[in-house]
């Protein structure tokens, strides 16, 4: 029997080097991307995203970038179903499916399913949001009373997660990790390789801060006051990483020095929450450098070559 197609999945931490190395390897084996980044998928989210840029998309297929409204928003489980049905049309197309991103939760729902918890109540979240305002970590209080142990998988200022949690546990009546023990729904039909990047700690944040740096001086501010003015707080995506911090310079509550120095931190404790996170991703095969890196570049290309279900390759 032929073996199934393969899926590559480019994972590790901002500023890693994903999008280049993603890049080789589609170009080498007849591939198409798909982004993984929650952010990413957000229409009009540019400059703090670091999304592709119009050249690097025109090299390759890009998918599920740009899709969603400023002002909607897309679950786990809405990828996840949007991106399986992205992987049958690539395959059906005989290209290599390339799923890139840091999101790990969505990656998760993607590959693994998610646990069949209760559907979203706006008005429930609207009431734990405003909670949550209260501040003195409120909602992993509250979380904590109602099942210790999501609790302790789910970083104290991680709102939107916290907030499913709880819903989860009200709405249901059982708690979270209950669900989580119930049958998921894994990814079928392809033969998933994970490959890692795993830079050195000190170059990753060096790298870091530099990104930062420019994403303030090529404009993000400026995006920030449009789609602040245009969206207001209908736009989750602007409390993501530096679109809060150039909020609260336009409010007035930081100045612009400090407003890159909390960015610039806020991007390397996600990238050490991403590496706690993927570590617990089953069969990653990790590469010790950055994705622009030729002899990372080959060690990939490598992994792919020798892979069962690989089919097309280019020059």
């Amino acid at each position: 029997m032929a073996p199934e197609p393969l899926l590559v999945v480019v994972l590790g931490p901002t500023a890693s080097g994903k999008t280049a190395l993603s890049l080789a390897l589609a170009k080498r084996f007849h591939g198409e991307i798909v982004n993984c980044d929650s952010v990413a998928m957000y229409r009009e989210f540019e400059i703090g995203t670091a999304k592709p840029n119009p050249a690097e998309r025109a090299r390759v297929p890009h998918h599920l970038l740009d899709f969603v409204e400023p002002d909607s928003s897309m679950t786990a489980g809405e990828y996840a179903r949007e991106a399986r049905q992205v992987l049958k049309e690539i395959d059906a197309r005989q290209a290599l499916p390339i799923v890139v991103g840091g999101t790990g939760l969505y990656l998760r729902a993607l590959l693994e399913g998610l646990f069949p918890g209760p559907q979203r109540s706006d008005e429930v979240r609207q009431r734990l949001r405003e909670a949550g305002r209260k501040g003195g970590n409120y909602l992993h209080r509250v979380l904590t009373r109602l099942d210790r142990e999501a609790a302790a998988r789910i970083h104290p200022n991680d709102t939107p997660k916290l907030i499913r949690a709880i819903e989860v546990c009200l709405a249901s009546r059982q708690q979270m990790t209950e669900m989580w023990k119930q049958g998921r729904d894994p990814l079928q039909g392809f033969r998933i390789l994970r490959i890692g990047l795993n830079p050195d700690r000190e170059a990753l944040y060096e790298r870091i801060n530099t990104r930062a740096a420019r994403m303030f001086e090529s404009g993000l501010v400026e995006e920030t006051r449009r789609l602040l003015e245009e969206y207001g707080a209908a736009a989750a995506p602007l409390s993501s990483l530096g679109y809060k911090q150039a909020v609260q310079l336009l409010r007035g509550e930081i100045d612009a020095a400090t407003a890159l120095q909390a960015a610039q931190q806020a991007h390397r404790n996600y990238a050490k929450r991403q590496m706690t996170w993927f570590r617990r991703e089953p069969d990653v095969t990790w590469l010790a450098g950055f994705g622009d890196d030729p002899a990372i570049r080959q060690a990939a290309v490598d992994l792919v070559q020798k892979s069962p279900g690989v089919r097309a390759q280019g020059p």
